[in-house]
């Protein structure tokens, strides 16, 4: 066996989220499809996070055991060969046995993209967020502030969620605007069910003036979901990287291409 990891995106418009699900429209699902066809035989796969339904990845990383050896261009050509316009193999490279998609990663990067605009914009559907009410750059940037370093974030936090601990260490929450956007940068050691969504329905009640920006560092002290703002819409959301130190895999960081070229 070799294993193989393999930087995939995705377009999560079509599909029910990444994880394998019974009436087999995921990108899991798809991407192992495409894999037998290539291989021959079924080969499971571990990916760095699981993203939901309707979250993209511009760099989700990937690894298998494979009972075969290929060029890592062939497996790229190949495997894209047997996947729809919607999912990619970027790069594949073969790691050492110790390598893990999840366990091995120090840290991961998403990128929210907000449009602000009275009017929806048909061309951003499932591809940014919107509010139709104008934002506080300011007031957004200083409540997100409130999450740097770590903390219990059970109030950002998935009933679903089957994380052993709420503690994660956010390493940076950076905001901007460019024009009608507005992108949200995270980076933490590891993200829970439904965390980056649910941080941006309450960076957005603060910037439109529903909440001072105090109020961001009292809901996650309250460690209790129900006090905090609704769970954001999906379609703005993208994995963007995903941190390896000590393996020799191709850059990572998506996050550049997703933020910096609205």
């Amino acid at each position: 066996m070799t294993r193989m990891a393999l930087g995939v995106a995705y377009d999560g418009a079509p599909w029910l989220g990444w994880q394998t699900q019974p009436g087999g429209r995921t990108v899991q699902d798809t991407l192992e499809a495409a894999l037998a066809a290539f291989v021959g035989s079924p080969v499971p796969t571990v990916c760095a996070g699981r993203t939901d339904t309707g979250v993209h990845a511009a760099m989700q990383v990937v690894h298998l055991d494979s009972p075969v050896v290929r060029p890592d261009h062939a497996w790229v050509r190949g495997l894209n060969a047997h996947l729809p316009p919607s999912i990619a193999v970027r790069w594949a490279r073969p790691v050492p046995d110790d390598f893990h998609a999840r366990f091995s990663a120090t840290a991961r990067s998403y990128v929210y993209v907000l449009r602000v605009d009275p009017v929806r914009s048909p061309h951003w559907v499932q591809r940014a967020g919107w509010s139709f009410r104008p934002l506080d750059l300011g007031a957004m940037q200083a409540a997100g502030a409130s999450l740097l370093g770590e903390h219990d974030f059970t109030s950002f936090r998935s009933s679903q969620c089957q994380a052993a601990s709420p503690v994660r260490t956010m390493h940076a929450l950076e905001i901007a605007q460019r024009g009608r956007f507005i992108t949200v940068t995270l980076r933490a050691n590891a993200f829970l069910h439904h965390m980056v969504r649910n941080i941006l329905g309450c960076l957005v009640y603060v910037g439109q003036g529903r909440h001072p920006p105090e109020w961001m560092a009292e809901v996650l002290a309250a460690r209790n979901r129900a006090v905090a703002a609704p769970t954001f819409a999906p379609g703005g959301l993208y994995l963007t990287a995903v941190e390896y130190p000590g393996f020799d895999l191709p850059d990572l960081d998506a996050t550049a291409e997703i933020r910096d070229n609205l």
